[in-house]
């Protein structure tokens, strides 16, 4: 598709995902307009800066919350396409303000909707959705037996065990505020679809990472740590759950994912988005360190336990019907045969500079 001249709306255009979607359709020659609320200081977003792209966006004042705002805006940009970006994106926080989240996340969501639906707009709304709607994700009958332990009644009911990999099928079983205010806007979408014959595609994608990622998420932490450790400036490294596996993406091909779905996808479906493989939070880790420098030779807890010599090397063979590069932790934790709790406090990990600690903080 030839995007010159068409004319684009971004909401959360200073964002992570926004600005590189922002450069890249600049890139194509689009008329790129960015939905973005005043800044306190009067500044300009520092993502919108570090793509260089200050000067080749057209930036609308405007909030998701102030519906007067967002038909000021599609005035404004006359808009072919709508990529909606713009959400209260950190899990955590979204338990530490749930009510914040869901003003933005669900009540911005339906605004923005209505302000299509009100200017009669012929525009195709491409939702940023998250892959948190699917949160309790069952992948054994073990596991499915501990969460009826944990939460009580599983809803909506397995129909198959493993639930693995994800499809689009898979049930959602949102575990915060967040992934909650995601699955809203997603049936919001496709609901306007239906209703109002709105032209809208959701996607659900997986973790991105890349240049300018916010500093609380996962990716951010660990880089800044193994950073400070190779300057000197800490001894360890300090993390949370170890066995927590992710789908990573690199965001410049979230991107293109998301101009496919504006070229291709269909009104009223959902399409996920990731890199069909998974690897854990300490492989993330140790590949890391290899990365800075060191080359990890063995892992072991503070205790002694758990010993794994060689545990950054790779394997492509099949999990759950599908074949992915993954170490030999990563294989491990996802048969089941590793697992680190608390009670581990945490792991050495010889390397050829000597022992590197990554101690747990819950």
């Amino acid at each position: 598709m030839n995007w010159k001249d068409k004319n684009v709306l971004i909401t959360g255009i200073g964002g992570f995902a926004g600005s590189y979607l922002a450069k890249e359709l600049v890139s194509r020659e689009a008329n790129v307009y960015g939905l973005i609320r005043r800044r306190a200081d009067g500044t300009t977003a520092k993502n919108i800066i570090d793509r260089r792209i200050s000067n080749e966006v057209n930036l609308i004042e405007g909030d998701l919350i102030d519906i007067t705002s967002l038909t000021n805006a599609l005035d404004h940009s006359q808009p072919d396409y709508i990529f909606h970006l713009a959400a209260q994106s950190f899990v955590e926080r979204s338990f530490d303000n749930s009510q914040e989240t869901q003003n933005i996340n669900c009540i911005g969501t339906s605004n923005l909707l209505e302000a299509v639906r009100i200017k009669d707009s012929d525009t195709k709304i491409v939702f940023a959705g998250s892959s948190e709607e699917y949160g309790l994700v069952l992948s054994s009958q073990e596991q499915y037996e501990k969460a009826k332990k944990d939460y009580g009644t599983i809803f909506p009911e397995p129909e198959v065990i493993p639930e693995v990999p994800i499809t689009e099928t898979n049930p959602l079983r949102p575990m915060s505020p967040y992934a909650v205010s995601k699955v809203y806007g997603d049936y919001l979408m496709r609901n306007y679809y239906h209703s109002y014959g709105l032209d809208t595609v959701v996607s659900r994608a997986f973790n991105h990472e890349g240049a300018g990622r916010g500093i609380m998420f996962v990716t951010s932490v660990v880089t800044n740590q193994i950073m400070k450790l190779k300057s000197g400036e800490s001894d360890r490294i300090v993390i949370g759950n170890l066995n927590s596996l992710r789908d990573w993406s690199h965001v410049k091909d979230i991107v293109q994912g998301y101009l496919l779905l504006a070229e291709k996808g269909q009104a009223g479906e959902v399409y996920n988005q990731g890199s069909m493989r998974t690897n854990s939070v300490l492989s993330y880790i140790l590949l890391g360190l290899e990365e800075a420098g060191w080359d990890v030779n063995r892992i072991e807890t503070f205790k002694g336990d758990k010993q794994i010599q060689d545990p950054n090397e790779m394997d492509n063979s099949s999990i759950y019907g599908v074949k992915f590069p993954k170490t030999k932790v990563d294989q491990l934790i996802l048969e089941g045969q590793l697992e680190y709790t608390l009670e581990d406090k945490g792991i050495k990990v010889n390397t050829n500079h000597g022992d590197v600690t990554i101690e747990f903080n819950p």
